[in-house]
């Protein structure tokens, strides 16, 4: 655990999610990103920083491979709030390779190869968007996954050398929706469509009635493995 964690949750402690947020940003002026993927949970942070003009850097990952609903998002969330979040792509040699020695669908064949294509997509321009960054905001909820529930809101990220903040981590997702509904924030017309947690298109699917939050992703796989690597603990 870093030193700095028990005071800076002490003085998080009692605050509103925003005012949380204006504490850090007070504390690491410049400091502080948030990576948003521009679902639900992301457009509610992304309102809360924007709206109040905090001062936190907002990026996004384009894998290449996303909807066209999230490229719309993307306009209408940056014409909305007047603003030009930062777009972070993967590398071009290593995606390039990657499709001409496997072709573009081998993350289906193998947990391996999915986690290869993650990481070039996703894993590594995450790592070139957190530099310099001391504090990493996320949208994670806590009843998003099994291994998100005991997750605290403030927490020391070991890979990545700085702390993770998780401001609507108790919200339900009934919460988040409400949130986005009464403040009328553009969001992905996917979730309407019973899309839940929306990734890249060849990885994501609508869950049905009754399954869990993450069923959508990686559907092929073992319910044990569906992380990407962004948030792996």
């Amino acid at each position: 655990m870093h030193t700095q964690l028990p005071s800076l949750q002490a003085a998080l402690t009692g605050k509103s999610e925003v005012e949380a947020l204006m504490t850090l940003a007070e504390l690491f002026p410049g400091e502080v990103v948030f990576s948003t993927s521009l679902g639900y949970e992301d457009q509610v942070i992304t309102d809360m920083i924007l709206k109040n003009h905090l001062p936190i850097r907002i990026f996004t990952l384009d894998t290449g491979r996303l909807f066209s609903e999230t490229y719309l998002t993307l306009q209408k969330t940056n014409n909305r709030y007047d603003t030009k979040i930062q777009v972070y792509y993967p590398q071009t040699e290593a995606a390039e390779k990657l499709v001409s020695e496997k072709g573009p669908l081998s993350f289906y064949d193998s947990v391996e190869n999915r986690k290869e294509c993650c990481f070039i997509r996703k894993v590594e321009p995450l790592n070139r968007a957190l530099r310099g960054a001391k504090i990493w905001v996320t949208g994670i909820r806590a009843e998003q996954s099994g291994n998100r529930q005991d997750m605290p809101q403030l927490e020391w990220d070991e890979a990545h050398q700085l702390f993770k903040f998780h401001p609507i981590l108790p919200w339900t997702l009934e919460e988040v929706i409400q949130y986005v509904k009464s403040n009328h924030i553009p969001y992905n017309p996917l979730h309407d469509k019973g899309f839940v947690s929306i990734g890249c298109a060849p990885c994501t699917r609508a869950i049905r009635e009754g399954e869990d939050f993450r069923a959508g992703r990686w559907w092929w796989e073992d319910e044990s493995k569906k992380e990407c690597g962004l948030h792996a603990h």
